[in-house]
């Protein structure tokens, strides 16, 4: 049996890494989390951490690239709505795992690299 409050604990840090930085850390401490922990629902809340960081990073660039080319016109537009969907998305995660620790969250309309 699994300690529930360990798993609470490694499955929040894990989503809520992006708040400590958007760097390497967002996914560093996931993936340190996935090889510490044997945990297998901790290990698919790590996995599922990294995948949404991953696509924070490519739609971040995405915007990036289109605001470079509409001259920032878009950017006014798709930045804030960009920052709204992840932090809100972060913390719905954070409710979900605190709410139900025993259930892995699962990021809606995100690409899966593992």
């Amino acid at each position: 049996m699994y300690d529930a409050d360990k798993r609470k604990l490694l499955s929040l840090l894990s989503h809520a890494a992006i708040f400590f930085s958007t760097t390497l850390v967002s996914i560093g401490i996931p993936l340190a989390i996935l090889f510490v922990s044997d945990d297998p629902i901790v290990k698919d809340n790590a996995k599922e951490s990294i995948n949404f960081h991953l696509n924070v990073w490519a739609w971040g660039s995405v915007i990036l690239a289109l605001s470079f080319l509409t001259f920032g016109l878009l950017g006014f537009i798709l930045a804030p709505a960009g920052f709204i969907l992840h932090w809100g998305l972060t913390a719905f995660a954070l409710l979900k795992v605190f709410g139900n620790p025993d259930r892995p969250f699962e990021y809606p309309f995100i690409f899966r690299v593992l």
